[in-house]
């Protein structure tokens, strides 16, 4: 049984807003990457407290913290970020969340080959504060980044090889970095991916569309994970409205939407979801 979820700040920035339509929509489980316009790592004891409250009063959990993460540049003091980490750990913890989504930082210009041995070196010092904490790291593949293609990505997780550190599958971004999927990815990647992230994007331009619409090979992809028994989360992720370097948006009508335009391919292909 797959079990389906979301980045809810996309439906509206109000954390009860968030509840009501993922509720309306049937999702047992949200992916908190902000509330209230704030990033979930900068929210306060007192707004965390708030989601806590109305999660455990209306059923839903937290599938994974949202984190920002790894998004800084390479050239950039990472201790302070190491800090951050053990902030997201702390927060995962508070909500429940066995899951925290990261990135392999920006490479601001610089040659992938001349940086990878300061990405390694990160990616294993926040895999062990993961590690230490319990929770599995989410790699996302997003452009611009250390970890954008699937080579990159499995050099990642390979190395560092902790199983602590997995990776969450992003098709619209592959796509934005001139990537097919299933095709370029799924036999590299899919030993290592535990999460799956549900956006869809054009080859032509990127733009990015609801899934099953775009060159993100999504049926393709949720095919094969049917037949490899894939049991974990997909997570809508649909930036249908904006798309900004630390979220999107998409408003109560796009992420339902993209929530229908998924769970149409699911029922097409005959896969169970929660």
């Amino acid at each position: 049984m797959w079990t389906l979820s979301g980045f809810v700040d996309e439906i509206d920035t109000d954390f009860d807003r968030q509840v009501e339509v993922a509720t309306g929509l049937g999702l047992t489980h949200i992916e908190f990457r902000s509330a209230w316009g704030t990033n979930v790592l900068d929210l306060t004891n007192e707004q965390l407290g708030r989601v806590s409250d109305t999660l455990a009063d209306t059923g839903l959990k937290v599938s994974a913290i949202g984190s920002p993460i790894g998004k800084i540049g390479i050239g950039d003091d990472f201790a302070p970020h190491l800090n951050r980490m053990k902030h997201a750990a702390e927060v995962a913890h508070r909500l429940k969340a066995p899951y925290i989504r990261l990135f392999s930082f920006f490479l601001n210009g610089a040659e992938p080959e001349s940086v990878r041995d300061e990405v390694l070196r990160r990616m294993d010092a926040l895999a062990t504060v993961g590690a230490a904490e319990g929770l599995v790291l989410l790699h996302e593949n997003e452009k611009e980044i250390y970890g954008d293609v699937p080579q990159r990505c499995h050099d990642i997780v390979t190395s560092v090889d902790n199983d602590h550190l997995r990776l969450a599958w992003d098709a619209a971004n592959f796509v934005q970095c001139g990537v097919r999927p299933f095709t370029d990815g799924y036999e590299l990647l899919r030993p290592h991916t535990v999460y799956i992230q549900i956006k869809d994007a054009l080859l032509a331009d990127g733009h990015v569309v609801p899934a099953g619409q775009g060159d993100g090979e999504v049926a393709e992809t949720m095919r094969a994970l049917a037949a490899d028994g894939f049991d974990g989360f997909f997570s809508l992720e649909p930036h249908l409205s904006a798309v900004g370097t630390f979220g999107g948006f998409s408003g109560p009508d796009l992420f339902t939407e993209a929530h229908r335009a998924f769970t149409q391919l699911l029922d097409a292909e005959g896969i169970q979801y929660a």
